[in-house]
């Protein structure tokens, strides 16, 4: 590549530019082709229950709530009149299944305890994309005063409208915030202007490329919204810290006296490799989630590896063309200036074997950390437990109107129903029969479900049901119940659906005796089987995620114990990144830190899966740097000591640097009023200031000064393979002479 770019630099500029041109160009309409869904399994029993319930009955879950209010009363006739007219016009405007207080036999779920309250339910029919795009219209209309009443539309339609809305709001403010953020920090880096704004070019490049990819892949299957999110903060963090060490690279090769081209050939050689491996690393990690059924990640799975292999890709391309180009005009605009001083590898040569080791605060800290390894790895790890413990608690569940900003007129809505109605008409298990019912069957089978535990009415065909029998008889719209010889039956649970105890509403209605085949659906269920899925695939996950690690990193440095220890150190950070979001966001402490948000002793389930992968991958981006420079040290000096005090001493200030940078990319969602954007904010910065830090300045360099010469062991088999198909990384593979191979004398350690 560098043979290709040097001769000619300003046409490969151009070329690039032309691509990045044409392929963003395609994808300005991006974001009308994502959807808002696919945060649910389709292929789950709920799924199918709900499905059938829609084709052949047509009906669905309630997904609209209408909290009504007049100080005369809800039983007053004037009331009463307008409450019909309200539940009239909402159906007229397409809204399915309407049930009223006042159209439903004065139901006393539906009637506010206080009695100046009652209730309006319906469906919003369509997919998610076209009922979120209804229930902002809805909400305009039905929301103040309405026939003389005082209407406030609510439901997890407009939930997930609030949540839509906010977390477009939330992504502009953050990225509003995040770029000259990132400059500035790149300023202070580089000291230079022009050289800070080289990595800013080569994400806008690698961003405008991805929007392209992703708008083609739109074409192949329904991609998720969150995909811009991601390539975007993503794309940014990476080109960034690709660039930073690849820059830093060419000026330590510029420092030894390398001329210009020779210095970009050796980065290209060395940094090059180093960025090939971490990118494939990363996204085999993002690729992992493609396995998990839903898809929001398989969007953010696709999108994630696109944006890591286009971050590479561009980086090797871009910035050796600018800086064949540019030449020493890349330190134009000097904005820092900093006392002159000489280079950690100034020499003209490498060192000779045995020859002091070059000093600077990360070869100090590693020689101190492998002077007393013991002492120093039990007080990391003591630190990581005493952030970890509160992992043990970690609850998980779907998310609800909780998440968002307690102003969010949803979560206003979902607090009034909770204060004062006795209802859990919105979460009712869908209990689904497509075919064999008949009355007498369906009578049957509704009292023993209606005699379960937790259980509090069941409404059929035949009428409703609680504590085993008959309590009324059937209703004006009870024919909705039944549709030919197929019919459903609406179970009302006494608890709260997303509970435990919810969750075991669900086990026993799917457990009872039934005459004929059921499927049961309904939010409950939906939760159900949502962690039953995860449970299943999560494994398969994380599988993929360890193999394809270990596979690359043993490619990279040959070692069969290397790896283990990287992906070993990866999960301590993982451990301590967990029981902070836990000690935060489930039990509500910090907030004048990270700002307000419900506290619900909880976690969106899909915070730790998204924090898993992506943290963990970009851990093992840290740890690429790091053990391909450590190899290299290696292969020149011989001596473990000396190559880890001299790996961390030429890459450690890159990898802090790249990890401030990449934390701001996403520490900016802190901003978010979205509980779960909140945690994601904190979570993902925090894996990577540890890993960055703690574990690989410390606990890295422990563990390899006490495995001595075993770090690079590898059995036979394993070493052959190596030797075939692993990349050595060397800055001048022909320069190296007998007497600096790798030595066999653990004396030399």
């Amino acid at each position: 590549m560098a043979r290709f770019i040097l001769p000619r630099p300003r046409k490969v500029l151009l070329a690039v530019l032309a691509v990045v041109l044409v392929v963003g160009g395609v994808s300005m309409d991006l974001t009308s082709r994502l959807t808002m869904g696919g945060y649910e399994n389709p292929d789950t029993q709920a799924a199918h229950a709900e499905d059938t319930l829609e084709e052949r009955f047509g009906q669905g879950r309630a997904n609209l709530t209408l909290i009504v209010r007049d100080e005369r009363g809800v039983d007053s006739p004037e009331v009463a009149e307008a409450g019909a007219k309200l539940a009239k016009d909402l159906a007229d405007d397409g809204v399915k299944d309407v049930a009223s207080y006042w159209t439903a036999g004065k139901a006393k779920p539906l009637r506010a305890e206080n009695g100046r309250g009652a209730l309006v339910t319906g469906r919003i029919p369509g997919d998610f994309d076209e009922v979120n795009d209804r229930v902002g219209e809805l909400r305009d209309d039905y929301t103040g005063t309405v026939h003389g009443l005082d209407v406030t539309l609510g439901g997890t339609a407009l939930m997930n409208h609030e949540q839509t809305e906010r977390a477009s709001e939330d992504a502009a403010k953050a990225e509003s915030l995040v770029f000259p953020l990132v400059l500035v920090v790149l300023v202070l880096i580089f000291g230079s202007l022009v050289a800070a704004l080289l990595p800013l070019a080569v994400a806008l490049g690698t961003m405008l490329t991805v929007f392209g990819l992703m708008w083609g892949l739109t074409f192949v299957f329904d991609a998720n919204n969150l995909l811009v999110n991601t390539c975007t903060f993503l794309g940014l963090g990476l080109a960034i810290d690709y660039s930073l060490l690849f820059l830093t690279r060419y000026r330590e090769e510029l420092a030894r006296g390398v001329e210009q081209s020779e210095a970009i050939r050796v980065t290209m050689r060395t940094v090059g490799r180093t960025v090939t491996f971490s990118a494939v690393t990363l996204a085999i990690a993002c690729l992992s989630l493609v396995v998990l059924p839903f898809g929001m990640f398989q969007s953010i799975g696709i999108g994630g590896a696109a944006t890591t292999l286009t971050a590479g890709a561009a980086t090797l391309v871009i910035v050796p063309a600018m800086l064949a180009w540019a030449g020493p005009r890349i330190d134009k605009l000097r904005l820092v200036r900093r006392k002159s001083r000489k280079s950690p590898a100034a020499n003209d040569a490498p060192a000779p074997v045995g020859a002091p080791a070059t000093s600077g605060y990360w070869h100090r800290l590693a020689t101190l950390v492998m002077r007393r390894p013991v002492s120093m790895m039990t007080a990391v790890l003591a630190f990581a437990a005493l952030l970890a413990v509160p992992a043990l608690d970690l609850n998980t569940r779907l998310p609800d109107e909780q998440v968002l900003p307690t102003s969010a007129q949803s979560a206003q809505v979902a607090r009034t129903l909770k204060a004062d109605f006795d209802s859990r008409e919105t979460e009712a298990l869908l209990v689904v029969a497509d075919e064999g019912a008949n009355g007498a069957d369906v009578a049957g089978y509704a009292q023993r479900l209606s005699a379960l535990q937790d259980v509090s009415r069941v409404d059929a065909v035949t009428g409703s049901y609680a504590d085993g029998r008959r309590v009324a008889p059937p209703g004006p719209g009870a024919d909705r119940f039944s549709k030919g010889d197929g019919t459903y039956l609406s179970v009302i649970p006494a608890v709260e659906g997303s509970s435990d105890a919810g969750a075991a509403v669900v086990e026993r209605v799917r457990a009872a005796d039934s005459p004929f085949p059921v499927e049961v659906g309904g939010q409950p269920a939906v939760a159900v089987d949502t962690f039953d899925t995860v449970g299943e695939r999560l494994p398969l996950t994380l599988g993929i995620l360890a193999v394809g690690t270990y596979v690359l990193l043993f490619l990279l440095t040959g070692s069969a114990l290397l790896p283990l220890a990287a992906m070993l150190l990866s999960v301590i950070s993982l451990a301590a990144t967990f029981g902070s979001l836990v000690f935060v966001f489930q039990d509500g402490h910090l907030k004048w830190l990270v700002g307000d948000f419900v506290t619900t002793g909880t976690l969106n389930w899909t915070v730790p899966v998204m924090i898993a992968v992506l943290a963990f991958g970009l851990s093992m981006d840290y740890a690429v740097f790091i053990l391909s420079r450590i190899k290299e040290e290696y292969e020149r000096t011989g001596a473990v000591r000396d190559s880890v005090a001299l790996g961390l001493e030429r890459v450690g200030k890159v990898i802090t640097y790249a990890a401030v940078v990449l934390s701001l990319t996403f520490i900016v969602m802190l901003t978010s009023g979205i509980s779960y954007m909140k945690a994601l904010g904190l979570g993902v910065p925090l894996a990577i200031i540890m890993d960055a830090t703690l574990i690989r300045g410390i606990l890295l360099p422990a563990v390899m000064r006490l495995l001595g010469p075993a770090c690079w062991w590898a059995p036979g088999p394993m070493r052959r393979l190596h030797d075939r198909f692993g990349i050595a990384e060397s800055a001048a593979p022909a320069g190296r002479t007998e007497e600096a191979a790798p030595s066999k004398d653990p004396a030399r350690v």
